[in-house]
C-alpha cells in the first residue's frame, strides 16, 4: 500500500491557487476538467516533490472545485491538519506573512507554526532538521485564532 493524496474541497480556485502556490510555494502537477460531473481536479505537490510526484511516487494535494455547489464546507472534529517540512520555518512564516497570510500559531519554538488556508484548512510547517535557535519576533508573538 501506498499513500497518494489527500484531497479538500475549495471554494474559489484563483483564491486557493493564490495560497497554495503564490504563498505556501506548492506547484501545480496536473489538472482535470470533468464537464459531465461539473468538477475540476488540481494537484499540487511540494517543490522538492514535483518530479516524484510526476512519476506518481510522491503523495499530492488534491483541490476539488465543484463547479454548481454553494456550498460551505465544514470540517470536522475528526480532521486535523496538513503538514509541511520547511528549510527555514522564521523566512517561511515571514513570507507568509509579507504576503497577507495570518500565523495562527508563531514559531515560538523555531520548530513548529500553523497557518489556514482560505477554506480554513489548517497547515502546520515543520522545521527541516533540528529547530532553529529561539528568536524575537517569534518567541514573544501570540497565537492567532486557532489552529
Amino acid at each position: 500500500m501506498r499513500f497518494v493524496h489527500t484531497m479538500i474541497r475549495i471554494t474559489d480556485i484563483e483564491e486557493s491557487l493564490d495560497f497554495w502556490v503564490n504563498k505556501m510555494g506548492l506547484i501545480e502537477t496536473r489538472r482535470h476538467e470533468n464537464e459531465a460531473g461539473k468538477f475540476t481536479l488540481i494537484f499540487l505537490a511540494a517543490p522538492q516533490d514535483e518530479a516524484s510526484a510526476h512519476a506518481n511516487h510522491s503523495p499530492e494535494l488534491e483541490l476539488t472545485f465543484n463547479w454548481d455547489s454553494d456550498e460551505v464546507y465544514q470540517t470536522g472534529r475528526s480532521w486535523g491538519h496538513l503538514a509541511y517540512r520547511v528549510n527555514d520555518i522564521y523566512a517561511k512564516c515571514q513570507e507568509l506573512m509579507d504576503k497577507g497570510v495570518v500565523i495562527n500559531r508563531p514559531p515560538r519554538d523555531g520548530n513548529m507554526a500553523f497557518v489556514k488556508s482560505p477554506d480554513n484548512v489548517s497547515i502546520e510547517l515543520i522545521q527541516e532538521g533540528d529547530p532553529l535557535p529561539i528568536q524575537e519576533p517569534w518567541a514573544s508573538m501570540e497565537n492567532n485564532g486557532n489552529w
